[in-house]
């Protein structure tokens, strides 16, 4: 069998028709195909939009528009690698791809999540510069500066996903000759698995959701005693909420993930020959699993709050998409200051085709 291991059964992965896994199995083999799927759905046609306005329609690109994109590519890689999960879980966790795509999709899955943690906290940090110190960041941190960080982010997430693609490998479970891809997280063994979790959990995310705060909270401190006309207390009041939901977001897609699957391995530690008492932390575990996926979809509306110019092309391209009136599509594309000041002077505008741009 080569690098397929027989041994004794993985239990969440093997004992399909044990009761006391009725539950992981529901979620494993009917919720977690369907979430994907949707998020699949809703989210690949959202982030490859994203990447067409970015190549497309930006022309001028800020440290802001580099984090932005960096983001979006992390979103679509994972989005382009989960119909293989779909199939394996549809398929009743049954992997006939080889090991090598199975160490990919692991690692690729492991990957996305601390990918989307960096640059959230890059974002937020370079929000905190352009806010609290205008002037020092831009000599801190430029357009240049800013592209080689992501290099480095994208580098050092991969070398840090490295042991994902270690533990995890093929076994074929006894009785029904069924093949499948573990899960580092799901393993009996928990030597390996631990150690790497905490420290993953404590550099991957306690130290961006320590800089998230940081930055969010002296950000909107900041904007809140910041004295200004109405129309420019109206603008900060709304960053304020923008700060302050990113932060709220970021929460709660990534604790309760980091906490569970911590939960999950340490309960293998605790209590390494009661497979009982592991059920709902890995029940929960792969709720979590479910939920985080929905960040792909979440991201892109993210990228319009934040970057005011891909707003306007999201925005724009949108109504392009769906407008039939292009009279309509023009209120569309304008923004509300422009829409007012074209009503304050009587300009007249030229209505726009309505077709998409040409690539």
């Amino acid at each position: 069998m080569g690098n397929t291991q027989v041994q004794p059964p993985e239990t969440p992965f093997c004992n399909l028709n044990s009761p006391s896994q009725e539950g992981l199995l529901l979620v494993q083999l009917h919720l977690m195909p369907g979430f994907f799927l949707l998020v699949l759905i809703l989210g690949l046609p959202l982030n490859l939009l994203s990447l067409w306005i970015f190549f497309h329609r930006l022309r001028r690109w800020s440290r802001s528009t580099v984090l932005l994109f960096n983001l979006t590519l992390a979103d679509t890689s994972w989005l382009l690698a989960l119909p293989f999960l779909v199939q394996y879980h549809l398929d009743h966790l049954h992997w006939s791809l080889g090991l090598p795509l199975c160490k990919a999709v692991r690692l690729l899955y492991h990957n996305y999540f601390y990918l989307s943690i960096f640059f959230v906290t890059f974002i937020s940090v370079d929000r905190y510069l352009a806010i609290v110190h205008p002037l020092r960041s831009l000599v801190l941190l430029g357009r240049r500066q800013t592209s080689l960080l992501c290099v480095v982010v994208w580098a050092f997430t991969v070398v840090l996903s490295i042991p994902v693609a270690n533990m995890s490998f093929i076994q074929t479970c006894p009785g029904d000759n069924r093949t499948v891809c573990t899960l580092y997280i799901m393993l009996r063994g928990t030597g390996e698995s631990l150690p790497y979790s905490l420290f993953c959990s404590i550099t991957g995310f306690l130290f961006p959701l320590i800089s998230i705060c940081y930055c969010c909270l002296r950000s909107v401190r900041e904007l809140r005693h910041r004295p200004g006309l109405p129309h420019q207390q109206n603008k900060q009041q709304r960053l304020r909420r923008v700060l302050s939901a990113a932060l709220i977001l970021f929460a709660l897609f990534y604790l309760p993930y980091h906490l569970s699957r911590n939960a999950a391995i340490m309960m293998r530690t605790l209590h390494p020959d009661n497979p009982g008492s592991w059920q709902p932390a890995d029940l929960l575990f792969a709720l979590e699993m479910c939920f985080c996926s929905l960040s792909t979809c979440v991201n892109p509306l993210f990228s319009c709050f934040i970057g005011r110019q891909f707003r306007r092309e999201f925005h724009g391209t949108f109504s392009v998409m769906f407008t039939q009136c292009p009279g309509v599509m023009l209120a569309s594309i304008l923004s509300q200051r422009e829409r007012r000041t074209v009503a304050r002077e009587g300009k007249t505008t030229v209505t726009p085709m309505c077709t998409l741009p040409e690539t």
